[in-house]
């Protein structure tokens, strides 16, 4: 049997919460060891410009906020390694924690952070793969800006959408909810709202058949089904939003840590800890209401010092 790699921190994800807690505990002398997972650098992999997180007046793309990251979490002595922790055993400690499904292939972590993020969910059409970040995303906030004066959709129906939708009228010319049902699955209060707003329009009984556009027009066009009658509707619309949630990269934690009900880790009040001493949380894996890169950043640091101090009290 391979002899087990040992780290006093594991931070598993290599996104800008991981990466922030990798240079906090670096610059700790804590030689973090980053299980990067299968998309190193989390979503701001798949993520063009970057326009929102300070320092960057002219915006930066997103990988290389992940790159000039990952620099300098390396220059504190952090290192790296590809893969995906697959099972944890927090009975023991050291934590044992075994890399994609090799019994062989063995961490022993003091202590773990974990920074895997969350997904967005997705409609599972090629055109919308084709033309993610030309047109298609399924952030709002990181991405509306860049469709000033265009005609946005919107697909969903639960407090996502209405607020996606309700924060993308500050920029289109008009916003256009697709829902697939003839009632909103939003709260009474986020349905009312969007509702009675005069530049969202619904389209009820709806699906995305068809979005038109190439990397370099974006999108032109996009073309909805009414689910009833099988009628479809092609529209002049320059951007496609996808608001029907995310899911946390949470599934090996299920039977571990405490989750809200769609999954996400719970951690104490202003702070990174779980209910399992030594064991952290941090970035979109236990955040469902920010999902920003800066706000993932800021609970990794937070997730950091929260590591270094109780690795403190137990020398104590």
């Amino acid at each position: 049997m391979s002899e087990a790699t040992h780290t006093k921190v594991l931070i598993i994800g290599g996104g800008p919460a991981g990466l922030t807690a990798a240079i906090y505990a670096g610059r700790a002398e804590l030689k973090p060891l980053v299980v990067e997972g299968l998309v190193p650098g989390g979503q701001l992999m798949i993520t063009t410009d970057v326009e929102n997180f300070p320092g960057f007046p002219d915006g930066i793309m997103g990988p290389e906020v992940i790159e000039k990251f990952r620099a300098q979490a390396e220059r504190f002595g952090s290192s790296f390694r590809y893969g995906m922790v697959s099972k944890v055993d927090t009975s023991q400690h050291p934590f044992r924690c075994e890399i994609d499904d090799d019994p062989e292939d063995i961490i022993l972590a003091d202590t773990i952070i974990i920074a895997s993020g969350a997904d967005a969910k997705w409609l599972g059409l090629e055109d919308e793969k084709r033309l993610v970040n030309a047109g298609v995303s399924a952030c709002a906030t990181c991405d509306g800006a860049f469709f000033k004066g265009v005609e946005i959709g919107v697909v969903g129906g639960g407090d996502t959408a209405m607020e996606e939708a309700i924060f993308l009228t500050r920029y289109g010319t008009q916003v256009h909810v697709v829902h697939r049902r003839d009632e909103l699955r939003a709260s009474k209060i986020m349905a009312a709202r969007a509702m009675a707003h005069p530049k969202i329009t619904f389209h009820w009984n709806s699906e995305i058949a068809a979005i038109d556009g190439t990397m370099e027009t974006g999108v032109t066009s996009v073309t909805t089904r009414n689910r009833n009658s099988g009628e479809e509707t092609k529209h002049p619309w320059q951007a496609l939003f996808i608001a029907i949630g995310h899911k946390p990269n949470a599934d090996i934690w299920k039977d571990l840590l405490d989750t809200d009900e769609n999954g996400y880790l719970i951690t104490e009040p202003d702070s990174t800890l779980t209910k399992i001493p030594g064991v952290f949380a941090c970035g979109d894996v236990q955040d469902h209401v920010y999902r920003q890169a800066i706000t993932a950043a800021g609970t990794g640091c937070m997730a950091a010092i929260d590591a270094e101090r109780w690795l403190e009290a137990q020398d104590a």
